[in-house]
């Protein structure tokens, strides 16, 4: 299949699992677990064996996000340039695609890290239901810490819209045993 300089993969992607908040962590300041860490590492690894290398990423400035990409980029995701956008912490879905319709022009895909409201309610929003029957199931079943979405739009970034792109996949890790 042959793609146009105009064809778009935007890969909307929850941090994985961080350690419980408390009185002496700061929410932004959460780690990861070690579960959270293997979940990256399956997203990773995930993406590389899809064929999705990321052009630009856009990632919250929350510690888990940090680290989910670096873990991400660990296990064979290659790596942009990343870029820390404040707007994606405590994010709602307009926030999500402001940033992501402020992609680099030259950028085919753009991987965005972030948190749940915003990442779920972005994805649904774009997508309006179009795309993999199976990945709108999924959705539906919710949008868990690790989970990624792909999305497909076709355009330049700054035309991006709320119903404008199609949900490919979406990927959920699974524990390992």
């Amino acid at each position: 299949m042959t793609t146009s300089a105009e064809d778009r993969t935007l890969v909307l992607l929850r941090h994985a699992e961080p350690e419980p908040g408390g009185v002496d962590l700061h929410d932004r300041e959460r780690p990861l677990t070690d579960r959270g860490r293997e979940q990256a590492q399956q997203i990773g690894r995930w993406l590389w064996e899809y064929g999705i290398g990321c052009d630009a990423v856009k990632c919250s400035p929350a510690q888990r996000t940090r680290e989910t990409m670096a873990e991400v980029a660990a296990a064979g995701c290659p790596e942009a340039e990343i870029e820390i956008d404040h707007r994606l912490y405590d994010a709602r879905a307009e926030d999500v695609l402001a940033v992501a319709r402020e992609a680099p022009e030259d950028a085919s895909v753009v991987l965005v890290i972030g948190h749940a409201p915003g990442l779920p309610g972005a994805t649904s929003l774009l997508a309006d239901g179009e795309g993999s029957e199976q990945a709108h199931e999924l959705l539906a079943e919710g949008f868990p810490t690790g989970a990624a979405a792909v999305l497909r739009f076709s355009g330049p970034w700054g035309d991006l819209a709320f119903g404008t792109a199609t949900l490919d996949r979406l990927h959920v890790p699974v524990p390992s045993a």
